[in-house]
């Protein structure tokens, strides 16, 4: 089966991008950490719990936050990223797993040889996202378990409608509607995707603390090097007036993400 892209990216530079955020990402984590710990919920809801059996895989492992919280739950633990920069600041977590580097999209497991995989907010940044859920399926053993966690389309749309109006673009990157999401999961071979999709609201006193998150995770389209100078601060003065449409009752500006919890079994 050919995998269509959805996006192109540059992984070398989407490495680069988040090793040079790891050391103060979890700084700038709230909101990754939230959704994070919903999923772990899932995973007990799932049957997955602090058992010490099986070989368990935390993929788009970051910073290695959830790893202490998921090394109970499996006998082998791992932890795969993108970015050695992550991994360094994983290994200082002194949770016993072990750091791979490595592709979602071509996962460097064996077949059947994993029982669950926990995936929080790292499948949004996959090109071929039916590929990736592809190399779930491969990887897991019969009657395996995926926990992900995913951005959908319309997240920080407030963001976006206030940069069209500064200058016509998004600067927010693009990410799969629930449908999309839902038929990579299908084409990958897992038949029956439970997918949960929940709106995440965030408020801010002022829109530099919204700009700084996202560059403090890596993950900014905003804060463009090349854009650097005088014209770069005024259009950002201009986005700091058009999203104060958004500003809330209680003094706060409201930031938005749409986010998919899914629950995949490999047959």
């Amino acid at each position: 089966m050919v995998h269509e892209r959805f996006q192109s990216v540059d992984k070398a530079q989407l490495a680069r991008r988040f090793g040079a955020a790891a050391r103060h990402y979890d700084a700038h984590a709230r909101f990754q950490q939230e959704v994070g710990q919903s999923l772990l919920a899932r995973m007990d809801e799932g049957g997955v719990k602090e058992v010490r059996s099986g070989a368990g895989l935390d993929l788009g492992c970051g910073t290695g936050f959830f790893l202490p919280a998921l090394a109970p739950r499996c006998e082998t633990l791992t932890g795969l990223d993108l970015a050695p920069g992550m991994l360094a600041q994983a290994a200082l977590r002194g949770s016993g797993a072990r750091l791979v580097c490595g592709d979602a999209e071509g996962l460097p497991f064996a077949d059947q040889s994993l029982d669950w995989v926990f995936s929080s907010l790292a499948l949004q940044w996959c090109e071929r996202p039916a590929q990736a859920f592809a190399e779930l399926n491969r990887v897991l053993k019969p009657g395996g378990q995926v926990f992900f966690s995913t951005l959908l389309s319309g997240s920080l749309w407030q963001l976006r409608e206030a940069w069209r109006a500064v200058d016509g673009r998004d600067h927010v990157n693009r990410f799969l509607t629930l449908p999309q999401l839902q038929q990579a999961a299908r084409d990958g071979g897992f038949e029956a995707p439970a997918l949960c999709p929940l709106t995440w609201s965030l408020a801010y006193p002022a829109l530099s603390g919204l700009l700084r998150d996202l560059k403090g995770i890596g993950a900014s389209q905003v804060n463009d090097e090349r854009s650097a100078g005088l014209g770069h601060r005024q259009r950002l003065v201009r986005l700091g007036e058009a999203y104060e449409r958004h500003r809330q009752p209680d003094g706060l500006l409201a930031a938005s993400y749409e986010v998919c919890l899914g629950r995949l079994v490999r047959r």
